[in-house]
């Protein structure tokens, strides 16, 4: 038994809280049929932002407050570069990055961190500005499927169990799409048979529809610039839509037909910059919110066309990391990740500031009940009450070192975090 990293972790938190042995022991084994159970019982991370690609953790058994010293770390281990967040399903852990000149699409035990298998693509990107050359798009994991974008348009299906590749297209040749100004980094919305990707393509290829199964583009739509946001699915008038913020506002379309059923202006008023949170829906309404004097807007969905409810860039306004929402309220970042900017708290149906943390620092926000988990770029993990009335810190540690700009995993109650430089998986049951 003291092979198993469950045991290992509680013998950890032994020499912590002086828990004799045989505790221990029973308590390893309580652990290991309950977490059995729970593994099933509890929600994956498939995809982007989470099960419902809007930050939140459905899962009950997060621990209130952290043990003395922080959650214990189940395992780490060195990876290559990128801002690609982790995803898992099935207890399997997908990691997309990069080593060398190749873009790697690695398969891991999430429990363990052990290897399952790995594939990887020729890579020559090269970043513009000298940032990471990793990939930025987030995996998607749908059925038995893996989709991936790469950071110069590579898009790749890949077999869940075993790695194996079913297809692949290079949307920069393909559609004439160009890298912008830090690569491809829509991360895939995979819905009804389709991976919806805006990638910024010519001749009417902004935003396309590829068949799952095999690659095939299904439709394509608008001559929309990429922007650095990953689409949405929305409902409205029994009709499902694909929400895309890209360079030039949002866009709303059919998905069975490809048809641009809305769009609303809402970009940068500097033209070196892109749209990069992702929108939120909130109700019969949806919040977008970008920086470089831009600021959020609250739209309304339910009319045509759509209306603004209120707007302000005083409000808050997201570099890169997308708001989370609860109660009414709006929990994000305003300002731009090198200005030091601020932690907020605002009422979503008016956009008043409720409190700021200035100069807070950046960094990406997943909701778990009542708490704000946040991953700040400099490695630490937070532990904030997500609460209108003031800024409340429950719990803070460093789990990361190097640059964390890549958005979290929070699957069956462990913390999966990367940095350009290391993977951690934390324990937060």
């Amino acid at each position: 038994m003291t092979g198993d990293p469950w045991i290992s972790n509680l013998q950890s938190l032994a020499s912590r809280r002086s828990i004799s042995s045989a505790g221990v022991c029973l308590a390893a084994t309580l652990l290991v049929v309950s977490s059995i159970h729970d593994l099933t019982a509890q929600s994956d991370w498939p995809q982007f932002q989470g099960p419902t690609r809007n930050g939140v953790y459905p899962g009950k058994d997060l621990m209130e407050t952290w043990p003395n010293g922080g959650p214990i770390t189940v395992w780490k281990k060195p990876i290559g570069q990128g801002f690609s967040g982790p995803v898992c399903a099935d207890q399997k852990l997908i990691l997309f990055h990069r080593q060398a000149n190749r873009e790697i699409i690695q398969c891991l035990d999430a429990t363990t961190g052990k290897e399952i298998w790995n594939t990887g693509t020729p890579t020559n990107y090269r970043d513009s500005f000298g940032f990471d050359e990793g990939p930025r798009s987030t995996p998607s994991i749908s059925g038995n499927k893996v989709y991936t974008l790469g950071a110069s348009g590579i898009i790749t299906c890949t077999d869940f169990q075993t790695g194996s590749r079913q297809w692949q297209l290079n949307a920069a040749e393909k559609f004439k799409a160009g890298k912008g100004f830090f690569g491809f980094a829509c991360s895939p919305l995979v819905v009804d048979g389709l991976v919806l990707l805006n990638i910024g393509g010519r001749n009417n290829t902004g935003i396309i529809a590829l068949e799952a199964e095999t690659g095939k583009l299904r439709w394509k739509a608008t001559n929309h610039d990429a922007g650095y946001s990953s689409p949405i699915l929305s409902v409205h008038d029994n009709q499902r839509l694909g929400l895309f913020f890209t360079k030039k506002g949002l866009v709303g379309i059919g998905l069975k037909d490809g048809n641009v059923l809305q769009e609303f202006s809402w970009k940068s008023r500097n033209n070196a910059s892109v749209n990069a949170a992702t929108p939120l829906l909130i109700g019969n309404s949806v919040f977008l919110s970008s920086s470089y004097q831009t600021g959020a807007v609250l739209l309304d969905l339910g009319t045509m066309p759509w209306k603004k409810i209120w707007n302000g860039d005083d409000s808050i306004s997201n570099h890169y990391a997308t708001c989370v929402y609860r109660n009414g309220f709006l929990y994000g970042i305003h300002g731009r990740q090198e200005y030091r900017p601020s932690l907020r708290c605002l009422d979503a149906k008016t956009g008043k500031v409720q409190w700021s943390k200035d100069g807070f620092g950046s960094g990406t926000l997943t909701l778990a009940g009542s708490d704000l988990l946040i991953m700040k770029e400099t490695g630490e993990l937070y532990q904030v009450e997500a609460a209108p009335t003031k800024y409340q810190l429950k719990n803070r540690t460093q789990i990361l070192g190097g640059k964390t700009r890549a958005y979290p995993a929070l699957a069956n109650g462990l913390f999966f975090a990367r940095s350009t430089r290391e993977l951690v998986c934390v324990e937060l049951r």
